[in-house]
């Protein structure tokens, strides 16, 4: 049995070892690459150091515009989106309904739908009611892409929050939105922690919804600018696509960062509920 369970064990961590290097490997290739004379696809320690990639890439055409119409677009549609989620999963995770649990499957339904499956007839009412190529109509269709999912997390967050704390504060007079904003919402730091990364992640990689919604290249994110770095024959600029790849993931490393302690707490709830 010991010899059974020690392999069992080398096999597992052989497992996790391959799938640590599956992740590793291309993060090693965009660092090093980014700062290499003579990049290629291998990874490889650099024959020639240099900055050059990130000043060939630190241009306004190239950076400084996508970057900052994806941050109006995937930072503004996340805080929507995190506002709209809280406000419709407070009273599925607070009132009884006959409707609650086929709110929830038609929810849970919609986050299964492909974003390519509704693009066409997206597209045709964007063209129709004149939102096509304009930031405030990508700006919708992102919060209310991740809206379902974002539902979902919001209210099974919601549960662990007792309402004996929310029923003293009926008590005193406080109604429910105020119970929802003062005392709910600051107890699921987590779970608004949890929702807040995973939307604005899933909006920050997205390279079809854009790309369908937006057509005047200075309105492009950088998820979709990302795109120049391929030429039509086949040709790559490797260390400007490495350099580019590093500057685009910062606004999600620093995301995760500032969120980080909240995301390994746990409710904050501190004996507030006894007996």
């Amino acid at each position: 049995m010991p010899r059974e369970r020690a392999s069992r064990r080398l096999a597992a961590d052989a497992g996790l070892i391959a799938v640590a290097l599956a992740f590793a490997l291309p993060l090693a290739w965009v660092l090093l690459s980014s700062v290499d004379a003579h990049p290629d696809l291998k990874v490889k320690v650099p024959d020639g150091f240099t900055f050059g990639n990130f000043d060939a890439v630190l241009t306004p055409d190239i950076v400084y515009t996508p970057l900052l119409n994806s941050l109006i677009l995937c930072g503004g549609a996340t805080a929507l989106t995190v506002v709209c989620a809280a406000l419709a999963a407070y009273p599925l995770s607070r009132f009884r309904s006959r409707l609650n649990r086929p709110f929830l499957l038609t929810i849970l339904f919609a986050t299964s739908l492909p974003i390519t499956a509704i693009m066409v007839p997206v597209y045709a009412l964007f063209v129709r009611v004149n939102l096509i190529d304009t930031l405030q109509g990508t700006f919708f269709f992102f919060a209310a892409s991740q809206l379902p999912f974002a539902i979902w997390l919001m209210k099974n967050f919601m549960d662990g929050v007792p309402k004996e704390l929310e029923e003293a504060a009926w008590t005193d007079g406080a109604s429910s939105f105020q119970s929802l904003v003062r005392i709910v919402l600051p107890l699921m730091g987590p779970g608004l922690a949890v929702v807040t990364v995973f939307s604005f992640v899933m909006m920050w990689g997205n390279f079809f919804v854009p790309f369908m919604l937006l057509l005047t290249p200075d309105q492009m994110p950088a998820s979709v600018s990302i795109n120049e770095f391929f030429g039509n024959r086949g040709m790559v600029a490797y260390g400007q696509l490495a350099a580019f790849s590093v500057i685009y993931s910062t606004p999600v490393i620093l995301l995760y960062v500032l969120v980080a302690r909240r995301l390994g707490g746990g409710f904050a709830l501190g004996g507030a509920v006894k007996g």
